[in-house]
């Protein structure tokens, strides 16, 4: 071939490998770009969110910007069993092995969008919860904060990335001081955590043994006793099981009778359920509570006012008894105003499911009430023929009007629900002195009423005692508003941490956190215990 022919055919081929440079990278844009589409098209959000991008990658490109993103997140995955959330869920390993196996443009799309869906599911899960409360208990009314999921992940792609993801879990100081003593735990069950059980059924003061030694070690190794060598059941092991009783919401009297000895036998890994069941209860109510705020922790039967995140007053509280009807529900609300010197509009479900059966037997029955018309007037006894109705047709309402034997007592503080439960005041005060104190319709009853309402006042009278005692004295029933109204918060949790970080356990008397545990466990998470 002639030398110039020669030159002329390089020539030629040269120009044909430079004008098909672009052609290929063009074919690999796109088949990114439609694999992305493809992989997208089911999930609405996602599908908007690449379609406004030009179907453009965040995750898979080899710029700076989707570098970052892809490390934040699998550091952020690594680090999700610490919250309590599924570890074959957010397996990083698998995700980093798939991540290099995506060698072709469609693969690197699928994989791009599959990132996108994990990130999404995390975001949720670590930010508001793995399960739908009501799904799993009915009577968790709680209406879940869930975000926006388009919104997260723009936000994310126009924030630091690392920055970003630190900032979805509750921001709470429980939940940082839950998720802290989470992972104490888990390094104590490493190690062997409480130890043996104690073989007896009960202890006193002047024991002494095997079982006092096992009494001892297992005092030691849940953090209420200091280490000591003593084998007799003395004054400092009397002082661990008081400190022992105190955090469990026991009696304080030292003796390690059957309840206490119970308690002190419950394995490390149940009370990690417990503790990963708060957690995620915490993450339902990822919110600002108010700096100033009234806490209800029904299994502490406690109700309490919490001003920057310190309890500023506390007061022993009576729940809803242990009967499916009657148990207290768990929501948010805003306390509004108090009632003084209350009447008690009786509930339609007691009126017809207690009362009636009493009036059929005899008319004068439960003559501290009034029987009223739908007009609030009040109806003679004789003119109620309750024989002549059922449940369904009875057409009276039932009150009792202001005193001090009123069901509500003196005092009633009010969060206008449509569950009908409010916290008030109550003539049987000696239920307060039991341990377990669940014996209400499903309100709350306050050991404290008059001292939570000066507490309440204090914001907005200079006397709040003096302003309440005069209107308690008139007899007559009188609505106080709030200038301030105060969120209100029914929780229910078995495990919770004193400001100090110490963890205090609870019975589970409804048994919904079992069930809560059981969902989650399903779901994947479970008890770790981690070295070092």
């Amino acid at each position: 071939m002639p030398l110039v022919s020669r030159a002329a055919a390089v020539a030629g081929v040269l120009l044909v490998l430079l004008f098909s440079l672009p052609t290929l990278a063009q074919a690999q844009v796109t088949a990114f770009r439609q694999a992305v589409a493809e992989s997208a098209a089911r999930d609405t959000d996602l599908a908007a969110f690449y379609r406004a991008r030009d179907f453009e990658g965040i995750w898979t490109g080899s710029d700076n910007a989707a570098k970052q993103r892809r490390n934040a997140l699998l550091a952020a995955l690594a680090g999700a069993p610490a919250h309590g959330l599924p570890a074959s869920t957010y397996d990083s390993d698998q995700l980093m092995a798939e991540l290099r196996a995506a060698q072709t443009p469609a693969q690197q799309g699928q994989m791009e969008v599959r990132l996108s869906q994990i990130f999404l599911q995390y975001a949720r899960d670590v930010q508001t919860g793995i399960l739908t409360p009501a799904n799993i208990v009915p009577l968790i009314k709680r209406e879940v904060p869930l975000r926006s999921r388009a919104g997260t992940i723009d936000a994310f792609v126009q924030s630091n990335p690392a920055a970003f993801l630190r900032s979805l879990p509750p921001s709470s100081p429980e939940y940082a001081r839950l998720m802290t003593e989470k992972l104490r735990m888990e390094r104590q069950l490493a190690q062997g955590g409480y130890g043996p059980s104690v073989p007896a059924g009960s202890l006193a003061p002047g024991a002494s043994g095997a079982a006092v030694v096992a009494l001892r070690d297992r005092l030691i190794a849940m953090g209420h006793l200091e280490r000591t060598a003593t084998q007799t059941y003395d004054s400092t092991i009397q002082a661990g099981v008081q400190r022992f009783q105190q955090a469990m919401g026991l009696a304080v009297d030292g003796v390690a009778g059957e309840g206490t000895m119970s308690q002190i036998n419950v394995s490390m890994e149940r009370r990690m359920q417990s503790v990963i069941v708060a957690m995620e209860r915490e993450r339902w109510i990822n919110r600002p509570r108010g700096a100033r705020h009234i806490w209800v922790n029904l299994t502490d039967f406690t109700a309490a006012i919490v001003d920057n995140d310190r309890t500023t007053f506390s007061t022993r509280s009576v729940i809803g008894a242990q009967d499916m009807d009657r148990r207290t529900p768990e929501f948010s609300d805003v306390m509004e105003f108090m009632v003084i010197n209350p009447s008690w509009y009786v509930p339609r479900s007691i009126v017809v499911g207690e009362y009636l059966p009493q009036l059929q037997r005899n008319a004068n029955a439960v003559s501290h009430l009034d029987v009223t018309d739908r007009n609030g007037r009040v109806v003679p006894r004789g003119a109620v023929n309750a024989s002549a109705y059922t449940e369904r047709t009875f057409p009276y309402a039932m009150r009792q009007g202001p005193s001090p034997n009123n069901a509500l007592g003196l005092v009633k503080f009010m969060f206008p629900n449509q569950y009908n439960i409010y916290l008030h005041d109550t003539p049987a005060k000696n239920l307060f002195s039991r341990s377990v104190r669940a014996f209400s319709h499903g309100c709350i009853r306050l050991n404290d009423p008059f001292d939570f309402a000066y507490a309440l006042l204090s914001k907005q009278e200079s006397d709040p005692q003096g302003f309440f005692q005069s209107r308690l004295a008139t007899g007559a029933e009188t609505r106080v508003n709030l200038n301030e109204p105060v969120p209100v918060h029914i929780v229910y949790r078995t495990a919770f941490t004193h400001v100090t970080g110490k963890l205090q356990f609870r019975n589970d008397i409804y048994g919904r956190d079992a069930k809560i545990w059981d969902a989650l466990a399903r779901e994947g998470v479970a008890i770790r215990a981690v070295q070092g």
